[in-house]
């Protein structure tokens, strides 16, 4: 369902683009309205589109260790060149991210046609917008902002979508707010220059493994575009609605930020040697907390607010018309307190790491880690909406209750270290809680496993985490009988998993959840079955949609990714897989 797309972006906002399509791009925030919507309605969505007239081929590529994108057009004609890329590069000692959208069109061989459609819309398509051409631009009225498309085309040839000989470089520079003043050509090939230069940069500070490098650095570029640098929050997706099976009815806006996402997605970013994306999103959490008082949602918005609606938007189609399409979340509504522990594990490194010593001050990191604390030994026994979000009841989840005991295990390390001996007994005696907790009501002798809810016999692939987070000793057989009762219970063709398998609020669940085979291979190395591991990795790594993105689903059926896209959740699962099966260096 998501085959083909690719990504482009600059922590500003993000866009998908489709074989010249620009299919999805939000602005000016990435929760905002979109711009260009096609993949939700086409004939709501607006259009940006650059045709290759007659092509007979369509090649889609990055330039490598980049988020430019490159799509070669080939016709009998001629071929020519698009590259895609939102501008990101350092400029007076800060990061220039603005909201432009640059295209380049080169001619390759022969005498190549194109044909250029650019009709922004906004308000999710209700909002009619009007245009004026000036002398070498047009805007286009009606936005909260100025929307511009500079370019050195004939401007008729765009306004009246005509084909048009490419015999030469044309620029395309579409900006929301300030619009380019500059000289076009010249601006847009240096964005370029300075583009390529810092995503390779980044690259280049970026730690792989051994085995797996060119699948590692591309998730590891997908995952930077999901922070929100203005304020550090981490959004768990690009896109909204995309359904995660076909006719399911489960289309969620992920444009926000999950805290357990976030998590996730910072452990990754740590693994790979970045730690400027956990700065920025300390600063983003120190805020939520300060709002509420230590008591923190699941989800935000990505400027912290704690409201989000969600609304169900009649006028669009849907996704292949297979809606309801929907903007807010419901989630931001529940309650789910493993949001705690990961926090801990999140931004503990900060107190832990020799690197990053004296920058968070003593007091403000004991009280950080002390409210986090708090929180878990108020809510340790207290029902949830799990980390699945059931939308219709309450239990104990038992991956709540793993939370609480891996974050308070860490958070005495951090007591420790602060020198804080009483916290780090409050914290050691909260872990020892957790795990009789875990034992006497989680742990399923008959199943063989720590099963979904304190009590009942279901099990839940997120519990595999339980193996990931040291919670079975190293002597523990209890471990591998874990990981066999899960993969039996929830896989589906092919071996891949599940969540779980009860039917929910919605019926019972179809698609494969790609992290979910990520987190089922790295159990099944961390228990010593590397052989099955790495087969199932391997396979894994034949599923992506052909540019090395992920999207939230795999379809047992056809093995076509399906769901929002890309997933931050997917790319840090094959992260931490390709680490854990890759040979060492040395």
């Amino acid at each position: 369902m998501s085959r083909n797309h690719a990504i482009i972006g600059n922590c500003s906002y993000s866009a998908l683009l489709k074989e010249g399509s620009v299919e999805w791009m939000c602005w000016p925030r990435p929760d905002s309205s979109f711009v260009f919507g096609p993949l939700l309605d086409r004939d709501k969505g607006g259009a940006f589109v650059v045709e290759g007239i007659d092509a007979t081929a369509i090649e889609q590529s990055y330039f490598e260790n980049t988020n430019v994108l490159r799509t070669l057009f080939r016709s009998e004609a001629g071929a020519f060149e698009l590259i895609d890329f939102a501008p990101r590069f350092n400029l007076y000692d800060r990061f220039f991210k603005p909201s432009m959208l640059v295209r380049i069109l080169r001619p390759l061989e022969g005498e190549a046609r194109a044909r250029v459609r650019c009709r922004p819309t906004y308000e999710y398509g209700l909002d009619e917008i009007g245009r004026w051409k000036a002398s070498n631009h047009i805007e286009f009225t009606g936005f909260p902002a100025p929307v511009r498309l500079s370019t050195d085309l004939p401007l008729t040839y765009v306004e009246d979508e005509r084909p048009f000989l490419l015999e030469q470089d044309r620029h395309l520079v579409l900006t929301w707010g300030e619009p380019l003043e500059a000289g076009l050509e010249e601006t847009a090939e240096r964005f370029l220059e300075r583009t390529l230069d810092y995503w390779r940069r980044w690259v280049k500070g970026t730690r792989v493994p051994r085995d797996y490098q060119r699948e590692v650095v591309r998730s590891a570029l997908a995952l930077k575009l999901h922070q929100f640098e203005d304020t550090g929050a981490l959004l768990a997706a690009t896109t909204t609605s995309l359904p995660e099976h076909p006719r399911s009815g489960r289309t969620w806006d992920y444009r926000f930020c999950w805290l357990r996402d976030a998590y996730f997605t910072l452990n990754a970013l740590e693994r790979l040697g970045h730690s400027e994306e956990m700065e920025r999103f300390l600063e983003y959490l120190r805020n939520l907390g300060e709002e509420r008082e230590g008591v923190l949602q699941p989800a935000y918005r990505i400027n912290g607010d704690s409201r989000a609606e969600e609304k169900i938007l009649e006028h669009l189609s849907g996704f292949e018309g297979d809606g309801p399409v929907r903007i807010g979340n419901q989630a931001f509504e529940h309650v789910q307190n493993d949001v705690y522990g990961e926090m801990v594990l999140g931004v503990s490194r900060l107190f832990l790491d020799a690197r990053f010593v004296g920058e968070v001050p003593r007091h403000t990191a004991v009280d950080m880690i002390e409210g986090l604390l708090d929180q878990m030994e108020q809510r340790l026994e207290e029902p949830d909406a799990g980390l699945w979000e059931f939308r219709g009841k309450t239990r104990l989840h038992s991956f709540s209750v793993l939370m609480h005991w891996a974050g308070a295990r860490r958070a005495a390390e951090v007591f420790n270290a602060l020198e804080a001996p009483e916290l780090a007994g409050r914290a050691r005696s909260v872990e020892a809680r957790a795990r009789e907790v875990l034992e006497t009501q989680c742990w399923d002798e008959g199943v063989g496993a720590l099963t979904q809810v304190a009590g009942e016999p279901q099990v839940d692939a997120a519990m595999l985490l339980a193996v990931h987070l040291g919670y079975f000793g190293d002597d523990d057989e209890r471990a591998s009988r874990h990981v066999s009762a899960i993969w039996e219970a929830l896989r589906v063709d092919g071996g891949l998993l599940r969540r779980y398998a009860v039917r929910d609020d919605f019926g019972h669940m179809e698609a494969a959840f790609t992290v979910c085979t990520f987190w089922l291979v790295e159990a099944l190395a961390l228990i010593g079955r590397t052989d099955e591991a790495r087969e199932l990795f391997d396979r894994l790594l034949s599923l992506d949609n052909g540019l090395g993105l992920y999207s939230e689903n795999i379809l047992p059926d056809t093995l076509e990714q399906s769901g929002n896209f890309p997933q931050t959740y997917s790319h840090v699962g094959l992260i931490n897989a390709a680490f854990r099966l890759s040979r060492r260096w040395d």
